[in-house]
């Protein structure tokens, strides 16, 4: 298949464009591959992510490798041969695809990109389409992390999520992921759940703790524009339970060893998820399938480049249409709060180096930057030193404050 027919653009009108910008001198930041897989048995009423329940008996799923593998071979031009670091599967569940199709994903990707030897790969997966074997597919595939969207342990909690599987499956599939020889495993949980009570929210937190995961993602239900719970809002926890929730579970994450490593991010000593790190530091990703988003560095001209692609599987799947759906450049005066969007999401230092060496700009021209840093210095949500920034704990509660400041 010629790939070029499928692009609005071909590579040549590309370069063009970013050619036109003014050029900068940019430190070329690790690079990532986001893998968008849209389907799923049915759609949560909080889900707000570009996923679709599931209509036939069959998923299309050798096709859509296929469009997949198509997409990378265009996208693999912005990165030439920098190694590719980790890989992450999401959707959607990607677990209902076969360990047959995601073994022919990852040959395709290691012919298209340079994949370094000890890429971390990641798929998520859903413990109601799963069970042993498969999960030992997906290893021998050459997955080596898993991640599993428990949400919560209790039946109730579940079903009103709108969840397909039960206490035991989600019980079963943590023990799947630990004997799957797996270099780790994520279970995703929520809090501040429809009518969750403390005891509630910890007695999941503690389910999971005891699942033994090299990592663990806990996070706060938020409700989004255009999912069925916005249009019919369920009643949530009132804000004190929530921020009681969300101290109680942090000191009882804390006490069983975990660490918090960025806003919703936990995990054992060396077990923080690379590819989630790479996001936060800004780093680069090619992203590929229904709706995926990329962001790339170009190493000629200095530009940031981000490319969304077709949303609907038919659309992307249509050869008459596009991959690519758009395409921008991001402008100076955005980066500023781009970069922090994404940097003040972990609880390390943050080098100030980093900001000049992966957006181009120099600090010291950054004088409406500088005011709004200083008056969340003297608030309290962000430490400075001379060489970098941190945000703070009352920063980590009230982070959203945080960034509207740096607007």
């Amino acid at each position: 298949m010629n790939t070029n027919v499928r692009y609005a653009s071909d590579t040549t009108e590309t370069n063009a464009t970013l050619s036109a910008g003014q050029s900068k001198t940019l430190q070329l930041p690790p690079v990532s591959l986001y893998i968008h897989i849209p389907w799923c048995v049915q759609k949560c009423p909080y889900c707000d992510f570009n996923s679709h329940g599931q209509k036939q008996a069959t998923l299309p799923e050798a096709e859509y490798v296929s469009h997949l593998l198509d997409d990378l071979a265009h996208d693999a031009k912005l990165i030439g041969d920098r190694a590719v670091h980790s890989i992450f599967i999401g959707g959607g569940t990607p677990s209902l695809f076969s360990p047959e199709a995601i073994g022919r994903l990852l040959s395709g990707v290691r012919q298209r990109v340079n994949l370094a030897a000890d890429a971390e790969i990641t798929l998520e997966a859903n413990p109601g389409t799963v069970e042993s074997e498969r999960f030992k597919g997906f290893a021998k595939a050459g997955v080596n992390r898993i991640s599993i969207g428990v949400q919560s342990f209790q039946q109730e909690k579940l079903e009103r999520l709108g969840r397909i599987h039960d206490e035991q499956q989600a019980l079963n599939a943590a023990s799947y992921a630990r004997d799957a020889g797996l270099n780790s495993f994520n279970l995703d949980l929520m809090h501040g759940l429809p009518e969750q009570s403390i005891e509630d929210a910890l007695f999941d937190l503690r389910q999971g703790i005891d699942q033994q995961p090299p990592h663990l993602s806990w996070y706060q239900l938020t409700i989004e524009p255009n999912t069925q719970f916005h249009s019919k809002p369920p009643t949530l926890p009132e804000d004190d339970i929530l921020w009681d929730i969300q101290e109680q579970g942090h000191d009882m994450l804390i006490a069983a060893g975990y660490e918090q490593y960025e806003i919703s991010g936990y995990s054992l000593a060396g077990q923080q998820c690379r590819h989630n790190l790479n996001y936060w530091r800004f780093g680069d990703y090619l992203g590929i399938g229904c709706g995926a988003h990329g962001k790339m560095t170009m190493k000629d001209t200095g530009q940031i480049l981000r490319t969304v692609k077709v949303k609907h599987p038919k659309g992307y799947m249509d050869l008459t249409r596009p991959y690519l759906h758009q395409q921008h450049n991001v402008q100076d005066e955005e980066l500023p709060f781009e970069f922090f969007m994404n940097r003040l999401r972990l609880l390390e230092p943050c080098p100030k180096q980093d900001f000049t060496d992966f957006t181009g700009l120099k600090l010291e021209e950054q004088t409406t930057l500088a005011t709004n840093l200083a008056t969340a210095v003297k608030k309290g949500l962000l430490a400075e030193t001379d060489t970098h920034w941190q945000v703070t704990p009352l920063g980590r509660r009230y982070l959203n404050s945080l960034l509207e400041m740096l607007v």
